[in-house]
Order: C-alpha cells, then structure tokens, then sequence
C-alpha cells in the first residue's frame, strides 16, 4: 500500500467497541464497497466502505466481515472474508490480499475465501437471534445506485425472514464519532500533507494561472508525500467562482487583484484533511479584501473558542450566527437595525453567509455522526465560515480542523498560514 501500515490494534480496539454496543445473540455483516463503472470497459477507481475499513483495515473489493461477539465458539466471533485470486488475475491486476496478510491487517483470526460466505452466513444465521445489516444513513447522501451493503439486506432479508434485524449504521456513527489516539495521528498526518501543499501553492500562485494548474500543484505534493490523494474533489475558485459553495470545476483562470478560494484536502490512510484557505493571486489583500478577510478570521476564531465537551453543534451554529451578524455589519454589508428586527426564516446574514460552520471529520470528509449528540473528548470537526459577495465577486471561506480535548479543543491546522501578514509574506518570498 501507499500509506504506512496502520497497527491492527486500532481495527481490533474498534470491533470491540461496536461489539459492546450489539444486543445479546447478534450478528453484525458489513460489506466492502463495490467498483463502480464509467463506459465502455472502464471503472473508477475504488474507494473502500468506511465502515468495513474502521473495523478491519481491509482496503480491497470483494469483501465481508462477520460479528459475532457473544458466540460460543471464540473462532467465530470475527470472520473475514477476502476474495481468492489465481494466477491469471495477479498477472492483469496485481495481487490480493492473501489469509496470512488479511489476518496481519486486520487482527482477525478466522480469514476464509469469500466464496464460503454463503455457507458460513447460514451457520450464523441459524444460531443468531438479532442481525445488524449496515445501510449508509448519512443524513446529506442522495445516492440512487444500490450498493453491495444495499443489495445484501434485500437478499439476507428474503432468505432468513424470521430474524430480528436491526440497524448496524446509528450505532457505527456513534463508535466513529469519537477517535482514538490512533486516529487523530492519521489525520495530523493528513493536515501535514495539506499544510505541505498549500505552501507549495503559496510559492507558486501567479496572476494568469489557471485554476488546474492549481490543483496540480495540491496533487503533486500530495502523491509526493504516499497520501491516497484528495479527500474530496478540490474547489479551486478564482473570483466570482468563489461564491459558489460546491465549485469544482477549476477550469477557470486566476486574475490580477482576485481572490482565490481553495477548499481542499488530503486523504491519508483514508483519514481526510478539510482544509480552506483564501489567498490573493496577486499578492496582497486590496483593503477591502483585508477587510472582509479579517472580518471572517475573526468569525472563525471566536467560533473554534466555543468548541468544547458538552456542546451540542445545533446551539453552536446559533452562536455563530449571531457572531457573525456582527461581521457583517463591521464591513457594511448589513445593518444593525436590520439585525435587530431580523426573522429567523430569512435572516440578512443568508445573502452572505448561507452554510453550516461545522461537521465531523474523520473516515469521511462529512464524518457520521449522531444528531444532536453532546461534543466529547476525542471529536474532531471543521469551523468554516465564510462571506460571500457576489456584488463583488469576492468570496472567503477560512476552515480549521480542530479536536475536542478535556478542556476545550486543539487546532490540528494551526501550523497552516492563515493570518494575512503571513500569507503575504510568504506569497512574497516565492515571487
């Protein structure tokens, strides 16, 4: 693989915290992620489920694991199943995970071929009395193609109807949403490969470039330094662009005096980085962009101080509203009065500041989480803010990632330019 090794301890530390969460007398299944195609004889390239990942380390197609903690027989209380490759399938694509790797990886014993999964599944089943089957719940999916995880249920349902089945996903979430040690050092790794790129950026950004050459930059660093690559696709947003929130076209060009918003991130050993900066192509901050620059870092500081044990994120957003209100009306673009007398189903702010400050960050750049749940120790999210002008053409977003501690929080991006002195200063030294 790419990335360095994660110690197996982290998948085992994690199957046992979801296996303290099951109901007596249950089996939990979860899938690996399918390859998905594109024409003709294409594919994309993989991306594992989550998931399957969090518990078992397995990054490969054709995938299964089986939980049974509370079984008689200790050998089948964890079951992985990988797929047998032949010779003609190393030669075309390269080789699989063998029993002897799968049960390195993972920590889990009992590694058989996926082609035994019926058989093994059924000797479960006829001794279980609940079963977990996992659904990707995730409240901003959209997804209309049926996964391998969606086709199994159907399928697992119509052979053993008379089970009790229940949802392995809320309860994944709530396993996910705090990270262990091992975790956060995989995303300060991603964050220190975002960092590297967004200098490399910084040294390199002149007027007349194009938004791709942008990116490139971002990837070369990257993949230069064994990430998987972006954690999303980048938003690389010269001007006006910026004002559009999920921008990802960047085949725009980078002009004299414009800003330039750059949402991106890197995935290390599947752990993202969210990272968004605003810089000048030029240069320097024109005083009117300064201004709404560090009318947004403030935002953005007062909102990351806020963060702590026992917040809960929907009374947070209120919060920043309100703080952020009060930047709008320092560089002019509402009034007091209209705060004042303000509704709340169509607030001023809306023209200008329309998104969410925070999410979870994790396995996925919009981590699951559990609504409304109280921010503990071991949380890691975002705080984005942003003002968007499109009067002006003028757009600026600033976003930290941060880890909830005993005592508040940790910035795990404070190493990364923010403050306009310093990004300009560095902007120069590479000009």
């Amino acid at each position: 693989m790419r990335y360095e090794a994660i110690d197996a301890a982290l998948f085992r530390d994690n199957r046992a915290r979801l296996g303290a969460l099951l109901a007596p007398n249950s089996l939990a299944v979860v899938n690996a992620n399918d390859i998905m195609p594109t024409n003709a004889d294409g594919v994309m390239g993989f991306k594992q489920n989550a998931d399957l990942f969090y518990l078992s380390g397995v990054d490969q197609p054709e995938a299964a694991l089986l939980l049974y903690p509370d079984h008689p027989d200790p050998k089948q209380r964890e079951i992985l199943l990988v797929k047998e490759t032949s010779e003609t399938m190393r030669v075309w694509d390269g080789p699989m995970l063998t029993k002897e790797e799968a049960r390195a990886v993972s920590g889990i014993q009992n590694v058989q071929w996926l082609s035994a999964f019926d058989g093994t599944l059924r000797g479960l089943m006829l001794r279980a009395e609940n079963v977990y089957l996992n659904l990707n719940e995730h409240a901003r999916s959209a997804s209309a193609v049926p996964t391998r995880d969606d086709r199994f249920v159907r399928d697992c349902q119509e052979r053993f109807p008379l089970h009790t089945y229940r949802r392995l996903a809320p309860l994944l979430a709530r396993c996910r949403m705090v990270k262990s040690a091992a975790e956060v050092e995989q995303i300060r790794k991603a964050c220190a490969i975002t960092d590297a790129g967004f200098r490399r950026v910084l040294g390199a950004l002149r007027p007349g470039m194009g938004e791709w050459e942008v990116e490139a930059e971002f990837a070369h660093e990257f993949l230069r330094r064994r990430a998987v690559g972006f954690a999303y696709p980048p938003i690389i947003a010269a001007g006006a662009s910026g004002c559009i929130l999920h921008y990802n076209q960047n085949h725009g060009t980078c002009k004299e005096g414009e800003l330039l918003l750059l949402d991106v991130g890197a995935c290390w050993a599947h752990y993202c980085a969210d990272l968004t900066r605003t810089i000048p192509v030029s240069g320097r901050f024109t005083p009117r962009q300064r201004a709404v620059y560090e009318a947004v870092l403030r935002v953005q500081r007062q909102a990351r101080a806020l963060l702590r044990p026992g917040v809960v994120l929907k009374d947070h957003e209120n919060e920043v509203k309100r703080i952020m209100d009060t930047a709008l009306v320092d560089v002019g673009l509402i009034t007091a009065e209209a705060v004042k007398n303000q509704s709340e189903d169509d607030p001023p702010r809306r023209k200008y500041f329309m998104h969410g400050t925070s999410h979870h960050l994790g396995l996925d750049v919009h981590d699951v989480a559990v609504p409304d749940r109280p921010l503990e120790p071991g949380m890691v999210l975002t705080v984005e803010p942003g003002i968007y002008i499109r009067d002006e053409n003028l757009g600026i977003r600033l976003e930290q990632n941060v880890l909830i501690t005993d005592s508040g929080n940790e910035d795990l991006t404070a190493a990364i330019p923010i403050d306009p002195d310093e990004i300009e200063a560095l902007m120069a030294q590479g000009r």
